[in-house]
Formats: structure tokens, C-alpha cells, sequence
């Protein structure tokens, strides 16, 4: 089983805290949720996990190797949703997809396999630009799993889905699981079901208040 640990992981920006001691583990074959208002360390947790930024102090390690050497040479184990969907206009989201196989060194055969999990197969030619919402988180969640990650961040992967789209990346989220990949998802949306998720991490002024298993509304009520 692959795990990432956080040892007493702290980020400090001036003199104010965005982490502050973190001790928690993330495991191959399960999707933790994260959970928190604005300002509560989602993001800044989820961008040292996509190793966009570094923590001021503590450890990070994928398997006892330090996390940051291990990105450096295997950054292909890391696929990420963010906010951004890093995705080009201009380009259809087959040429998006195609683009991105290519440069991870993927058979673009996989193109059509994530273009049809997502649902995107008859709108495959049609450019990014003129994608909705959801259409645009779709295409991005076909981009980041196209070099087959051990490592999923999602950060609001939900948003901007229409109930079946939803229904449907849960559904896909749950295979990724199956196939022992780490999945780690900030999210507001409180009324996904317990059958989707493994646990639940709460954070609260960059400190985790709970850690473990229950409906999110039970979780965002009692510590909000």
C-alpha cells in the first residue's frame, strides 16, 4: 500500500499560520475529503501535495521517500483538477488530450478512453472556448488522469456538474479508488454519499480538527 505522510507540516506566510503541525496519512485505494471554510488550509495543503508550494517546516514522504525528490522524477505520478483546468482554448478538447498524452509519453489511444469515462465523445472536436462549465471540468479531469497517476488531487472537481455528470465522476472517482490510486478532494458540496469517500479530514485556521468517518453534514455542523 502507497502512503504519503505529513509529519508536523507547517506553512507560514509573514507571521500568520496556513498550516500549522499537520500529522496525517493519505493511502493507496482510498478518497479523502477536505473540508473547511476559506482560509482554513485546503488549498494551501493541496498545492504542496501538487508540489506547487513548499512547506516552511515538517516532512512530506510518498513511501519514506521525501516528497519532493520523488516529484522530481516521477511528477507523472501526480495528477491534478485545480481551479485552473490548465486546459488550452484554442484547441479542441480531443487536441487538449492528445496534447498532453504526447507529452507525458502516453499512447493517444487513451484519448478516446477518457473521452468517453467523462462523456465528451461527441463534443471531443468542438474547442475548449465553447465548452460550459461542466464540459470544461470534465475535459480537466480526462487531462489530469491521461498519464495514469498513482496521486489524484482533485480540488472542487464537482463543481458546475449538472447530477448526472456528478453522479457519473463519483462513480468514476470510486474506480480510481479500485484500481489502488491515492485520491484527495477539497470540496463544499456536503451531500455526497458516504460510499464515496474513506474519510473525512476537517480543517479549521490551518489545523485538523477532525479526522475520520461521517456524513459531511454532520462533520461541517458540529465543527462549524
Amino acid at each position: 500500500m502507497k502512503t504519503i505522510r505529513l509529519e508536523n507540516l507547517s506553512r507560514v506566510y509573514g507571521r500568520s499560520f496556513a498550516l500549522h503541525r499537520i500529522n496525517t496519512e493519505f493511502k493507496s485505494g482510498e478518497l479523502s475529503v477536505l473540508l473547511g471554510h476559506n482560509g482554513a488550509g485546503k488549498t494551501t495543503l493541496m498545492n504542496i501535495l501538487a508540489t506547487v508550494d513548499r512547506p516552511t517546516s515538517g516532512k512530506i514522504t510518498y513511501d519514506k521517500i521525501p516528497f519532493a525528490k520523488f516529484a522530481k522524477k516521477h511528477r507523472n505520478e501526480i495528477g491534478w483538477v485545480s481551479h485552473d483546468a490548465l486546459l488550452y482554448n484554442d484547441l479542441s478538447g480531443r487536441e487538449n488530450l492528445v496534447f498532453f498524452a504526447t507529452m507525458y509519453g502516453v499512447d493517444p489511444k487513451v484519448v478516446d478512453e477518457w473521452l468517453k469515462r467523462v462523456d465528451l465523445e461527441k463534443a471531443s472536436n468542438d474547442r475548449v472556448a465553447s465548452y460550459s462549465r461542466g464540459m470544461r471540468q470534465r475535459i480537466s479531469i480526462a487531462r489530469a488522469m491521461i498519464q495514469n497517476p498513482s496521486i489524484v488531487l482533485l480540488d472542487e472537481p464537482l463543481t458546475g456538474l449538472d447530477p448526472q455528470s456528478r453522479k457519473n465522476m463519483l462513480k468514476i472517482f470510486n474506480k480510481l479508488k479500485k484500481e489502488g490510486k491515492i485520491l484527495i478532494m477539497i470540496t463544499h458540496d456536503v451531500s455526497i454519499g458516504e460510499e464515496y469517500f474513506d474519510r473525512v479530514l476537517m480543517l479549521k485556521a490551518g489545523k485538523i480538527v477532525y479526522d475520520g468517518k461521517s456524513t459531511l453534514t454532520d462533520i461541517v455542523t458540529e465543527f462549524t
